[in-house]
């Protein structure tokens, strides 16, 4: 599998790209800004995005879904729940004192066990709640285990519940429910900062101790 990512924008979000080597088909997680940068990773591999995949509706990780969308022609992606933070993205940028991004429609609402198929690859959904009311996280499954976690799960730290519809109960449940119970050599990439394993952070991650 084609793997790349970029850190973007001054919030510096994890952009993801996941291709097929052999149909070129890929999935561009949270493009939030810069979509400068991360076309010329597309053309670098000749892939031909199927979709963008929003693990939430913060600024900071759908900034740029609007220019991507129209620059590759894929299908967004985005659970249900998080529509109504997506919809406010000019509170969003007021409250950073940012620019207002323009918006797009969203093609299709994504829920806990999708699959999200690319070429030969097929990804799970994972509905993790807790960060936004809509945060999800995609699972690929196989030798190398991957998941790509958004904001619910960091190394050693998880996403902030003190913004607009965050839980600390409901992120913390999400985590011990969906995530713990991967297998610990699961490579977790995060929208934010390093990788990690879900074995490391079991034993290191301080808000997990008691889970």
């Amino acid at each position: 599998m084609i793997f790349e990512f970029i850190p973007v924008g001054p919030l510096q979000c994890n952009c993801y790209i996941l291709g097929c080597e052999k149909t070129r088909e890929a999935v561009v997680i949270d493009p939030g800004d810069e979509v400068d940068l991360v076309l010329p990773i597309l053309h670098k591999h000749d892939l031909k995005v199927k979709y963008i995949l929003s693990t939430h509706s913060h600024i900071d990780h759908v900034g740029d879904l609007e220019k991507l969308k129209k620059q590759t022609g894929a299908q967004t992606l985005l659970h249900e729940r998080d529509l109504t933070l997506y919809q406010n993205l000019p509170v969003q940028a007021a409250w950073l004192g940012v620019a207002v991004p323009t918006m797009t429609q969203i093609d299709s609402f994504v829920h806990e066990g999708d699959n999200v198929h690319f070429g030969e690859h097929t990804g799970e959904i994972i509905f993790t709640p807790g960060h936004t009311p809509g945060s999800l996280c995609l699972h690929l499954p196989g030798q190398t285990s991957k998941l790509f976690a958004g904001d619910t799960l960091f190394q050693r730290s998880i996403g902030r519940t003190d913004l607009w519809g965050g839980s600390y109960t409901e992120i913390m449940r999400s985590i011990r429910e969906k995530l713990l119970v991967l297998d610990d050599k699961t490579m977790v990439y995060p929208g934010h900062g390093p990788a990690t394993t879900i074995g490391q952070e079991k034993l290191l991650n301080p808000f997990l101790k008691d889970l």
